[in-house]
Order: C-alpha cells, then sequence, then structure tokens
C-alpha cells in the first residue's frame, strides 16, 4: 500500500458541498500543482495577529473577553512542519498540519486558526472544511501528548469604513484595525476516519467523473484541449 501524505486543510475539502472527488483525486497524485501563488503578505499577517494574541495573553488586564473565558494563561511554540505530523497505519495515511499558534490554559491547550477575513455566508460556507483541519490539528497534537482541550477560528475582520480610515491616517503611515470575532469549534478526531478511508479509496481506485459544475475541472478539460 502506497502511503498517502495530506494535510489537514486538503483533507477538509471532503467536508464542503462542493467537493469533487477528481479534483481532489489529482491534489493527492501531484505534489505541486501549477499556477499556484501564495502572496507573503498573508504569512506577515498572521505572524502580526499572533504577536497581539501574545501580548493579549501576557497582559490580563487588556484581554478581549473570549481568551478571559477560557482561563488561558500562556502560549507555547507550535512544532516545526517535519514534526508536525502523524503517520496514520490503519488507512496507510499521513496527516500534516501546523496550528497558528498553541495556548495553554488550565486543563490542556487550545489550538486557534486566525482568519484575515469578515465572518460572512460565503465564509460560513468554508466552516465544515475549517473544523477538519482543526481536528487534524488536535488529532496531530494528541498522538504526540498533549491534552487537546478547545478548537477555534478567530476572524480578524479589518476595519474599512470612513471612520476607521480616518483614524489610521497618519502623516507618514496609515494603519488598519481589526474587529476580532471568535467562533469555538468542538473537538471531535474521530470525525476524521471516514474522511481518511475515503481518501484510501479515492487514492486506490481509477480517476473519478468531474462532478457537474466544477469550474476547476472545467478549466482543466478546456487546458487538455489546448494541447492536444
Amino acid at each position: 500500500m502506497q502511503q498517502i501524505q495530506i494535510s489537514a486543510k486538503n483533507l477538509g475539502a471532503m467536508a464542503l458541498d462542493d467537493f469533487c472527488e477528481r479534483c481532489y483525486y489529482i491534489k493527492l497524485k501531484t505534489k505541486k500543482l501549477p499556477f499556484q501563488i501564495f502572496p507573503g503578505i498573508f504569512s506577515s499577517l498572521d505572524s502580526y495577529q499572533k504577536k497581539i494574541m501574545h501580548i493579549w495573553i501576557d497582559n490580563p488586564a487588556r484581554q478581549p473577553k473570549f481568551i478571559r473565558d477560557m482561563g488561558i494563561t500562556s502560549y507555547g511554540k507550535v512544532l516545526h512542519w517535519s514534526k508536525s505530523k502523524l503517520d496514520i497505519p490503519e488507512f496507510g495515511i499521513t496527516l500534516t498540519g501546523i496550528p497558528d499558534d498553541l495556548w495553554i490554559g488550565p486543563e490542556g491547550v487550545h489550538l486557534p486558526d486566525f482568519k484575515t477575513a469578515r465572518f460572512t455566508a460565503n465564509q460560513d460556507k468554508l466552516t465544515p472544511m475549517y473544523r477538519v483541519q482543526l481536528n487534524g490539528y488536535a488529532k496531530i497534537y494528541q498522538a504526540l501528548g498533549e491534552n487537546v482541550t478547545g478548537l477555534s477560528m478567530i476572524y480578524n475582520e479589518p476595519l474599512t469604513d470612513e471612520l476607521a480610515a480616518y483614524g489610521g491616517a497618519q502623516p507618514e503611515f496609515f494603519k488598519m484595525q481589526f474587529d476580532p470575532k471568535f467562533v469555538p469549534v468542538e473537538v471531535d478526531t474521530k470525525s476524521l476516519d471516514p474522511l481518511l478511508a475515503r481518501t484510501r479509496e479515492i487514492f486506490d481506485g481509477p480517476i473519478p467523473e468531474s462532478r457537474e459544475g466544477c469550474k476547476d475541472c472545467e478549466s482543466l478539460s478546456k487546458i487538455i484541449g489546448f494541447l492536444n
């Protein structure tokens, strides 16, 4: 049985309403897809948000309600990508993933995921994918001996109205403020097992048919048409 390596985020795609088995199969079989660019600004924003959260945790008087309510007392260092993975023999799958941060509370650790976005109806549609992603992180950390007691998405919504822009305009620079929205996620690592089993089936089987209406499949068909 060939070992499969998959990230917790990619595994989460299976939970979406518009999941396409053909696209998933291609991602499983292809180590690096073409035409993918990840702007560096997102890494900078994640790093900045992490620093803000640490300042809040270090200064109880400045903490927002959601951090106080969880009783977070400190934070730890997330594992390097080379160690943040888990071999799952029954499925022949190596699950990988790095949480945005690791918070320490009275009973265990909390793994948050930062989103630089507004929590809109469209973002709500992605919630099932994020639940799987976070539980993937939890499964990895639990196997490494951590007691994962909580998961969450924190939507840091940019404030871009006229009043916020006026306050952000300084003589030599400008600044943007963010309004955090805390969305708790249940720890339920058992829910990953059916997705892992289906991943094994898709990987070992023939290439699936395209899902009707899948834009990525339509684009791929056009590319194949250009090459023929």
